[in-house]
C-alpha cells in the first residue's frame, strides 16, 4: 500500500509566508529561516514593516532580512540579536550573503542592486543600475564572481561583479515569480506563469522547461537533480522527474496559494511557505524514517497482516 505524505506543519507566523531559505549543512545539522509578509521573523524582532526576504549564511551563524521599512538587517542567528541595519531608499525585497559571509547583496523597489562590505558597514555600498522595475530576487553565482537578478521588468540579468556590467539578459512575456540557483552544475531554476524553466546560469541558455497544471510561484531542484518540486496558486505541491519531466506526485496540504518552496541541503525534505501563514515540511521519499518522521513496519507491530503504518508527526510551534 502506498504511504500517504504527512507533512510537518510549522505554525507561528500570522501572515503569508513569502520567502524561506536553508543554511548549508553544519556540525549541528541545517537550519531554515522564513519571512512573513506582515510581522517579524521568528525570534528576530526589529523591522517595522512587512518582511519580504530572509536568508542564512552557509554555517547558519548570520541571518539577513529584507523589509518594507526601507531597511535590510543582519542578525546574529544564534542569539537573535540585531547586528546591523542597512538603510535603503525604498522597500527591500531580497538579501543574500557571499559564501564567505563578508558581503551582502540586496535589491528592491528602487531598482538598484547594492553590495555591502559587512567588514566596513559605514562605507557606501557598490550600486548596480539597469533594471527598470522593482527587483524581486538577487543571487550570487559562479563562486560569487557574478550576480543574477530578476525584476518586475520581465527580465533576468546576469552581472559581472568586478566590472559591475551586465553580461547577459533574458526577457519574458510576464514577470518571473521565483528564481533559484543551484551551484552544482550551474543551474538556474525560474518560474513564470505555469512554466518551470531550467537555464545554464553562466550562459543563460535554456536547458529544459515544464508546464505545470496551475500557475506556479516557486520551484526547487533536488541537490542530486533527480526531481524538482513546484507550488503555486492551486494550493498544491507538485513533484516532477527532472530527467523525463513526468509529474510523479501532487499533494494538497496548504489552505492558500504556495509562495515559496525549497529543498533541504541533504535533499531529504522540502519546505513550502503559503498564504495560509504556515510552513510545511515534506519528505522527498515518503515513508523513510527521518527526523520526526517514523515508519512503523508490520514486524514492529508484532502482526503478520498489518499494512505499514506511517505515524503522524506533531505540529511544530515556531
Amino acid at each position: 500500500m502506498a504511504m500517504r505524505q504527512t507533512p510537518l506543519t510549522c505554525s507561528g507566523h500570522t501572515r503569508p509566508v513569502v520567502d524561506l531559505a536553508f543554511s548549508g549543512i553544519t556540525p549541528y545539522g541545517y537550519f531554515l529561516i522564513s519571512a512573513c509578509k506582515g510581522d517579524w521573523i521568528g525570534t528576530f524582532l526589529g523591522h517595522k514593516g512587512a518582511v519580504w526576504g530572509a536568508t542564512l549564511n552557509t554555517d547558519a551563524t548570520k541571518a539577513a532580512t529584507a523589509a518594507a521599512d526601507f531597511t535590510a538587517k543582519v542578525w546574529d542567528a544564534v542569539s537573535g540579536d540585531e547586528v546591523l541595519t542597512l538603510a535603503h531608499k525604498h522597500i527591500v525585497k531580497t538579501v543574500t550573503f557571499t559564501q564567505d559571509s563578508n558581503c551582502l547583496l540586496t535589491g528592491g523597489n528602487d531598482k538598484l542592486l547594492r553590495i555591502y562590505d559587512l567588514s566596513c558597514p559605514e562605507a557606501a555600498p557598490q550600486e548596480i543600475a539597469g533594471h527598470t522595475s522593482a527587483i524581486k530576487k538577487a543571487l550570487w553565482c559562479n563562486n560569487d564572481k557574478q550576480i543574477l537578478s530578476a525584476a518586475d521588468d520581465k527580465t533576468i540579468r546576469l552581472w559581472d561583479r568586478s566590472s559591475m556590467e551586465q553580461v547577459q539578459m533574458l526577457t519574458f512575456d510576464q514577470s518571473v515569480s521565483s528564481m533559484e540557483y543551484v551551484p552544482d552544475g550551474e543551474v538556474l531554476v525560474i518560474t513564470y506563469g505555469r512554466t518551470v524553466a531550467f537555464y545554464n546560469a553562466l550562459s543563460l541558455d535554456l536547458i529544459k522547461s515544464v508546464e505545470a497544471p496551475a500557475p506556479i510561484n516557486s520551484a526547487s531542484l533536488h541537490p542530486e537533480k533527480e526531481f524538482f518540486v513546484a507550488g503555486g496558486e492551486d494550493f498544491k505541491l507538485y513533484k516532477f522527474d527532472y530527467g523525463t519531466k513526468e509529474e510523479l506526485e501532487s499533494y494538497k496540504g496548504h489552505f492558500g496559494p504556495v509562495h515559496c518552496v525549497r529543498f533541504s541541503p541533504d535533499g531529504e525534505l522540502y519546505a513550502s511557505g503559503s498564504e495560509d501563514g504556515t510552513l510545511r515540511l515534506w519528505q522527498t521519499a515518503v515513508g523513510k524514517t527521518y527526523g520526526l518522521w517514523k515508519c512503523v513496519l508490520p514486524e514492529d507491530l508484532g502482526t503478520e497482516n498489518s499494512e505499514p503504518l506511517y505515524t503522524t508527526p506533531p505540529e511544530i510551534k515556531a
